[in-house]
């Protein structure tokens, strides 16, 4: 069986070094916001060109705390209206909520998967006061058009990057203009993966960074001395030791899923499979390689019947969970297709040329 994901493989030329890295750890006695940490936040924001890193608990913490920050600094206030793409994993929608801010649902595009800049003017209302953008798959969203609507309506602009660690985007990056920030995550299967839950925020913002730094930690600065309502989310140090060694590799395990991905959208020829779109620019880091057909589980097991593992990200739109019986009867039908369809083909830096080539075949003989 060629598997989705292999994080065993994947993590196998760290095992070595993660094992003195422990040994590091548990010799100095520190495991909580201390030296690994700091070098990692040190590096991460060199690598993002920004000025900051703040290395929280997940990549939905990173989220709520950026929300909750601007709420202390007091560019939005409880009961503000986020838009947000409907078509997205739900702990984007959940970060908003969790903030006491409420979403709006904004459909995306169907070939990027990534909303529509086009739509947004049309749900922005006298309540609207930020844009969460989802750079959905590894794909970056078009932070162009919507920086454009941003500045003109001097909203906040967050953006949700747990899929797309070391994208560049042509355009002007968000991450440039002072009242944004960008949310992590190192779950394990990410493209920057540590070996259980980490996240942190990117910003160029001082007065958020300075916040945030306190948010994470009980709303201290100093401590026994709380300056915020705050919350216990903090990137340790063994995890955080870990990314250390990861990161100098990641723009070249991304190279490695773009190479895997122009040989799918080049050999894969199936009328009954809608491949990604993409334009070839470095605007793809392929977290996922996501196709569509309209009997995706016939498709899916005809794949597991051939030994090819995949994965459905994501089968229910947010807007028809149970968690959500407000919207059920919402009309998206750019989303619902794509959730109906959707299916994600194995793509990681440890997948060899003959299992692409196994897979590409085994998809033109559906």
């Amino acid at each position: 069986m060629i598997p989705f994901l292999d994080l065993k493989k994947i993590n196998e030329p760290y095992e070595t070094v993660f094992q003195e890295k422990l040994k590091t750890v548990l010799d100095n006695g520190w495991y909580i916001l201390g030296k690994e940490l700091e070098t990692f936040e040190k590096a991460f924001a060199e690598y993002c060109q920004t000025k900051y890193c703040i290395g929280v608990g997940n990549g939905f913490d990173a989220l709520v705390l950026i929300f909750k920050g601007y709420i202390e600094l007091g560019k939005l206030k409880k009961g503000d209206e986020v838009i947000v793409p409907a078509n997205t994993y739900i702990a984007s929608i959940l970060a908003i909520l969790q903030a006491d801010l409420i979403p709006v649902l904004v459909e995306p595009k169907l070939d990027t998967y990534n909303i529509n800049p086009d739509l947004i003017s049309g749900k922005i209302t006298s309540k609207t006061k930020a844009i969460l953008a989802v750079h959905l798959y590894g794909q970056s969203a078009e932070m162009d058009k919507i920086n454009q609507i941003a500045q003109k309506h001097n909203f906040v602009v967050v953006e949700d990057a747990a899929q797309s660690h070391g994208v560049i985007n042509n355009q002007k990056l968000t991450i440039n203009n002072l009242k944004s920030a960008s949310g992590y995550s190192f779950y394990p299967g990410k493209n920057l993966g540590c070996l259980g839950d980490g996240g942190a925020v990117t910003t160029n913002d001082d007065e958020l960074a300075k916040v945030l730094f306190s948010l994470r930690n009980y709303g201290s600065e100093k401590k026994y001395y709380n300056d915020y309502i705050g919350v216990n989310s903090r990137l340790d140090e063994l995890q955080a030791s870990f990314l250390n060694l990861k990161l100098p590799n990641l723009d070249t395990d991304n190279e490695k899923r773009r190479t895997i991905a122009k040989r799918y959208l080049s050999k894969i020829k199936n009328k009954k499979i809608v491949l990604p779109f993409w334009d070839f620019s470095n605007n793809h880091v392929f977290h996922l390689f996501v196709i569509r057909t309209e009997n995706r589980e016939k498709l899916q097991e005809y794949l597991n019947q051939n030994n090819i593992q995949t994965v459905i990200h994501y089968p229910v739109p947010p807007h028809k969970q149970n968690a959500f019986p407000e919207w059920n009867t919402l009309s998206l039908p750019i989303t619902e297709k794509i959730h109906n369809e959707v299916l994600s083909l194995p793509i990681s830096p440890v997948l060899n040329d003959s299992e692409v080539d196994f897979i590409i075949a085994v998809l033109n003989k559906y």
